[in-house]
């Protein structure tokens, strides 16, 4: 595997079309990615994400700024020779050629001789737990099986760094978890650098030690996943990453998150940092309680509550019932005006 090396966008931008009519889908963004790190790009459908990520691969050429590579200005050069690979959402494997030549293809291409390329193929398929199905086409394989298929194709080039474009989305939700975990073991057996785009804020904190929020071809906020959830520097992130509320208060807003905001029938009038609500749904959601509650004194009206199952079944909340939401002051995250 080649030697690892840190990722820099420097300044990075990307317009669609011309003159009036050109649109910025990435906003000069600057980000740096340490050697060996899982990093998700994550945001809304046109937040950026996707672009950036093609315009690492040389997918998309940059309209501006650079992309730097263990030291190595890297934004111009051809895909092939940037020292990345990309494994795409629909894995584009070849449906008429078996594991082992869809994984051999792009050496082929390179002109490496079939016996080598082949070796080559097969040790990465038995890397990946596949190396008794190399003969199989595309269709003899289950979805998860196919995605490791694209894997050893995507690694037998010896890339610094592999993209993933939304790798997970076309699974169903249980092999989407248990996808979810093999990505991170091999991404840690591995040693690489991985950069995976998502639009799921629970795949993204499930896999990702650096988390990246885009928003409008902007990065919002990155860092390690449990400070982006803890401490969102946005109204935007505490709204998108989820399991907060976002608060008026005096000098502008607050944010708490949902597990920390408490439900009462009654509490003293005196009673700091409270909200009077009524309950409009309670959603069961195995180990945990979903409480919606509306609320006159919210932006948008609405409060959300998480209640653990046991505290739940003790004290049941039922459409219509009114209640009061409070919340510690040590819990309160001030968001920046």
């Amino acid at each position: 595997m080649a030697a690892q090396a840190d990722l820099e966008l420097v300044r990075l931008a990307k317009r669609y079309g011309h003159g009036q009519h050109a649109s910025l889908a990435v906003d000069h963004i600057d980000l740096r990615v340490a050697a060996g790190r899982y990093c998700c790009l994550l945001g809304p459908s046109g937040c950026g994400k996707t672009s950036t990520l093609r315009m690492i691969a040389g997918h998309e050429d940059a309209s501006s700024g650079d992309i730097v590579l263990g030291g190595r200005n890297i934004t111009h050069l051809p895909a092939a020779a940037r020292g990345t690979a990309m494994m795409f959402q629909s894995y584009a494997l070849f449906p008429h050629l078996s594991s082992l030549d869809n994984v051999a293809f792009s050496l082929k291409m390179r002109g490496v001789d079939r016996a080598t390329r082949h070796r080559r193929a097969q040790d990465l398929l038995e890397r990946v737990s596949l190396g008794h199905l190399a003969s199989r086409k595309p269709s003899e394989l289950s979805g998860g099986q196919q995605q490791r298929v694209a894997l050893a194709r995507a690694l037998i080039t010896e890339p610094r760094v592999l993209l993933l474009d939304e790798p997970l989305s076309a699974l169903d939700p249980f092999l989407r978890v248990q996808m979810r975990a093999e990505l991170k073991r091999w991404q840690t057996t591995l040693g690489m650098t991985f950069i995976h785009v998502t639009h799921s804020q629970e795949e993204a904190m499930a896999l990702a030690d650096h988390v990246v929020v885009m928003n409008a071809g902007r990065i919002e906020q990155d860092g390690p996943p449990r400070e982006v959830f803890n401490a969102p520097r946005s109204e935007f992130v505490a709204r998108f990453i989820g399991g907060h509320n976002v608060l008026p208060a005096a000098d502008g807003k607050i944010a708490v998150r949902t597990d920390k905001t408490r439900l009462a029938r009654e509490v003293p009038e005196d009673t700091p940092h409270r909200l009077d609500a009524t309950v409009t749904g309670a959603e069961y959601q195995g180990t945990h309680v979903l409480v919606t509650l509306h609320c006159d004194a919210m932006p948008d009206n609405e409060l959300r509550a998480v209640l653990s199952e046991s505290l739940y079944a003790e004290l049941p909340w039922r459409s219509g019932d009114r209640a009061v939401a409070h919340w510690r002051a040590a819990d309160v995250h001030a968001l920046p005006a």
